[in-house]
């Protein structure tokens, strides 16, 4: 069977809304003037649902994240997290971006518990929280070393625990696999699907690659061309486990080529 396509008033698949975005308008003060990176922007994400963003580069995908985060606010419109408005950085929110932003002077498994420190947890509680997320990305081996000695893709195993150990109500991922290479990123891919079967946590996942949301996601955002606007929004219907027999199926690519047209049109228009 092939995947369907929405429009962007779908409901989310989730009985119960997580994340409520209303209206979100985001204007940027510059030297050369006004621009708006958000307009009238919309999407209601389920408790536990795995959500990706998709469009053009400028149209407001890590806007609409940092405004999530708290490190925006938005203009006008409204962001809330279990009906509570959004109103500055929280540890109920865990973000990993693209470049790893760990701490060179801490060892993986100080980086890990950096947050849980923040959190004033005694020392064996960190040690304990830490040593069972350093051991579900695969880096028990290193918990000593520092980041200078890990490849690109153990730093961004080490970040990712380091969100999930603060047990986020929602974690944001900026591109998390951009800057790797196609091995290590099909690896992380897949180990981040089985973490999030695990843990269930709301996941806002923005990437370039379509094929990597449709992989991931029960829910593939597109966004239109600056200003940004949600344009239209398409049902994953692809069972867990995502193997690589199942992206290898005629399902897959439909629902592929689905996300990839609406992106398409939309890089068109951002070059007019």
């Amino acid at each position: 069977m092939a995947g369907s396509a929405s429009s962007v008033d779908q409901p989310n698949t989730s009985s119960e809304v997580k994340v409520s975005v209303r209206d979100v308008r985001k204007v940027f003060f510059t030297s050369r003037g006004e621009v708006l990176a958000l307009d009238n922007t919309s999407v209601d994400i389920g408790i536990n649902e795995f959500v990706c963003v998709v469009g053009p580069s400028g149209c407001g995908k890590t806007t609409l994240l940092n405004i999530l985060a708290g490190l925006e606010e938005p203009t006008s419109g409204e962001a809330r997290i279990d009906g509570k408005p959004i109103s500055g950085p929280s540890g109920e929110r865990g973000v990993v971006f693209q470049q790893y932003a760990l701490f060179p002077w801490l060892t993986v498994r100080q980086n890990v518990e950096f947050g849980l420190k923040l959190k004033k947890l005694p020392k064996g509680e960190r040690r304990d929280i830490a040593g069972k997320y350093i051991e579900m990305v695969g880096l028990k081996d290193f918990a000593n070393a520092y980041p200078k000695e890990l490849s690109g893709g153990m730093k961004q195993r080490v970040a990712i625990a380091r969100a999930y150990a603060v047990q986020p109500q929602l974690l944001l991922m900026d591109e998390p696999f951009g800057a790797l290479d196609a091995q290590t990123r099909t690896q992380l891919q897949v180990e981040l699907l089985d973490m999030w079967e695990k843990e269930q946590k709301t996941c806002f996942f923005i990437t370039h690659d379509v094929e990597e949301a449709v992989l991931l996601a029960q829910r593939v955002v597109v966004m239109s061309a600056r200003p940004g606007r949600v344009k239209k929004i398409i049902n994953i219907d692809l069972a867990y486990p995502r193997t690589q027999e199942l992206r290898m199926s005629d399902q897959f690519n439909h629902l592929k080529r689905q996300v990839w047209e609406q992106v398409y049109h939309e890089y068109l228009l951002s070059k007019k």
